[in-house]
């Protein structure tokens, strides 16, 4: 469940998007957490304290990490031993849920096919943002039950990678989401198919411009799809 920080309540967080599966989020106090990342953020020299990476797809995970970077978190169970991911750095707490895949991911050490992939939740600004990754099956019970109320995902539009559409709507919607932000569309023709389809049942926005600021407190009153363009930092 998520655990409000209420330093942060009247605050807010801001995630940026990226490209493909990444997005930087960032607190008011200026920790910095990549997600998915890639071991590429932009020509501006930013690292962050922390990077999610996930299920070794090379558009979601790198072998070569900058090693400036502090806390660098494995979505995926390798080895033998399962990721259980709890990191509390103050202004950000984040976790991971594990589901399964479908096939064996790139990472030559990662374990196929369960537990291969997590959703990372992360509390920031009092709210919950789940991050889906490469999301291959809608979430069970129990699962469910592990990610509570998300306020904001960030959930894969492509609908066959990951899941396909009609499934990651009914996701959304059993999260109780607030704001979804597509990602993982690859072209326009398939963000247009996602809006077309999943849009029917949410409001939809367009935000060309990044970072967006989320809390708790401008949550919108119903869910609603929020475009963004992505974008590498310059």
């Amino acid at each position: 469940m998520c655990r409000l920080l209420r330093p942060f309540a009247r605050r807010n967080g801001r995630i940026t998007y990226l490209d493909h599966a990444t997005f930087l989020l960032q607190t008011n106090g200026g920790v910095y957490t990549a997600a998915d990342y890639t071991g590429y953020l932009g020509t501006k020299d930013l690292v962050p304290i922390v990077v999610t990476m996930n299920n070794g797809h090379e558009t979601h995970w790198t072998r070569h990490p900058d090693p400036r970077i502090e806390h660098v978190l494995q979505g995926l169970s390798e080895n033998g031993q399962v990721a259980d991911i709890d990191l509390d750095l103050g202004e950000i707490l984040i976790r991971n849920v594990l589901t399964d895949l479908r096939g064996r991911p790139i990472h030559p050490d990662a374990q196929p096919p369960a537990n291969g992939n997590s959703i990372f939740v992360f509390d920031v600004a009092g709210l919950c943002i789940g991050h889906l990754g490469h999301l291959h099956h809608e979430p069970t019970p129990v699962q469910y039950a592990s990610l509570g109320r998300m306020g904001l995902v960030i959930a894969p539009a492509d609908g066959a990678y990951t899941m396909v559409q009609v499934a990651m709507a009914r996701a959304v919607k059993r999260l109780h989401t607030r704001i979804i932000l597509p990602m993982h569309w690859f072209v326009a023709p398939t963000l247009a198919s996602f809006w077309n389809g999943v849009g029917k049942e949410f409001p939809i926005a367009l935000r060309r411009g990044a970072p967006i600021k989320v809390s708790i407190c401008t949550l919108p009153d119903q869910p609603t799809m929020i475009v963004l363009s992505p974008h590498w930092l310059d």
